[in-house]
């Protein structure tokens, strides 16, 4: 009896335009899962053109919940490592005729609008934002998406009460408006 093998999905990847312009990332990724074993395949068959044979594979296992040291792809073997010290939503893909591929790796479960403007900011040329900061940078505005919206329900529910000063992103400082410059 033969078992057929599901098909598997195409990678969810977005790469930097080919351009003398480096940056601190070469695109990102959206696997749909965790599983590392499954995940990686279909990634590496999409960079193989670009980036030709991928070799090694290095990863934080704080995203991954196993890290197999070797995982078949179209016919070769792909070495996996792990570092503790590495930034745990960057991956790096390594190939002997080009060299390497910094990756940002988006968690699978995140919304499909988030995700977009993750893989977007990722493959922008020149980009000097790591892939913890462009995690970071997309928490935070999810958060102010949602205060706002706060800030509003209270204004509507509260009187017209003047909303609390916003906190600086970078510093931490209330930030106070001027008066007649509306809030963003």
């Amino acid at each position: 009896m033969t078992t057929a093998l599901a098909p598997t999905l195409p990678a969810r990847l977005s790469l930097t335009p080919e351009t003398p312009l480096a940056g601190l990332l070469d695109g990102a990724w959206w696997p749909r899962t965790r599983d590392l074993a499954a995940e990686l395949p279909p990634l590496v068959d999409a960079l193989e053109e670009r980036y030709g044979r991928i070799t090694r594979v290095a990863v934080n296992p704080t995203r991954w919940p196993v890290v197999p040291h070797k995982v078949a792809a179209t016919g070769h073997i792909v070495h996996v490592g792990w570092f503790t010290e590495q930034d745990p939503d960057k991956m790096i893909l390594l190939s002997y005729t080009t060299g390497r591929c910094d990756l940002l790796v988006i968690p699978p479960g995140t919304e499909p609008a988030a995700a977009a403007r993750l893989m977007t900011a990722a493959a922008l040329p020149g980009s000097v934002l790591a892939a913890g900061a462009l995690m970071s940078d997309e928490a935070a505005t999810g958060r102010r998406t949602r205060d706002t919206r706060s800030v509003e329900d209270a204004w509507e529910t509260d009187g017209g009460s003047v909303p609390p000063p916003l906190r600086h992103p970078l510093v931490g400082a209330r930030m106070i408006p001027l008066p007649g410059n509306p809030r963003r």
